[in-house]
């Protein structure tokens, strides 16, 4: 199945595409917050295996209701050498149905729920994780992508 396209800004308002990406492998992970513990959680691991990553053909891009600017706290803090996304509207993350009603100590609001698709070199959607929870997701993700090769 082809994955949902998008074009969002980046920390720096430059636009980016899915489909700039065709010819890598795409994991396209969601996130609720910059900076909440779970989020830099996720965020250090992923940086942490970036090279391991690339060396498969794989880029990494974040998304998150957040701004450009907390995007931009959010990177220069923890040093991540890949894209975040802003998506203010919620419009990319209906796409892929993470924006959800969600419950919290008795509280429902509507927010994202942590989740990860892996899109292959010609824009299809082969594999998703939905409900993440942090530890081992990007180990079990990059041996996920192992198999592949």
């Amino acid at each position: 199945m082809k994955a949902p396209e998008f074009t969002l800004p980046n920390a720096e308002g430059k636009s980016i595409s899915l489909s700039d990406y065709r010819g890598k492998r795409v994991v396209l992970y969601f996130y609720p917050k910059d900076s909440t513990p779970g989020c830099t959680t996720e965020a250090c691991d992923f940086r942490d295996a970036h090279a391991d990553f690339a060396a498969k053909n794989t880029v990494i891009l974040g998304v998150s209701a957040d701004s450009a600017k907390r995007h931009q706290n959010f990177i220069a803090k923890y040093e991540l050498p890949f894209e975040l996304l802003s998506d203010t509207d919620h419009t990319v993350c209906e796409a892929y149905d993470v924006w959800q009603l969600k419950k919290n100590y008795g509280k429902e609001y509507h927010g994202i729920v942590r989740s990860t698709f892996l899109i292959d070199e010609d824009g299809e959607l082969i594999h998703e994780w939905r409900d993440v929870k942090v530890k081992d997701h990007v180990a079990s993700a990059l041996a996920y992508i192992d198999q592949l090769n």
